[in-house]
């Protein structure tokens, strides 16, 4: 999965467009590399988005193309 989908399937940012522009802007990095919105999300890869004043970092625990509200945060584990 794309990692501008994901982000917003697992509600780490509200709007697929957000998550786009970010990633453009480098302020997501997966596995400490700034990663482009078409990167391919694997299991155990480590999300940090720094927007806002704090930064959130995540591991990836699986990948699923459809999440409700109460389960989109079973999708990762926070790490910091």
């Amino acid at each position: 999965m794309r990692l501008d989908k994901y982000l917003k399937v697992t509600r780490l940012i509200k709007r697929r467009t957000v998550a786009n522009e970010a990633c453009d802007a480098g302020k997501i990095t997966v596995n400490g590399k700034i990663a482009r919105a078409s990167y391919d999300v694997k299991e155990n890869d480590i999300i940090e988005i720094a927007m806002g004043n704090k930064p959130v970092k995540v591991k990836v625990l699986k990948v699923s193309e459809y999440a409700t509200k109460e389960n989109a945060s079973d999708n990762y584990t926070v790490i910091e």
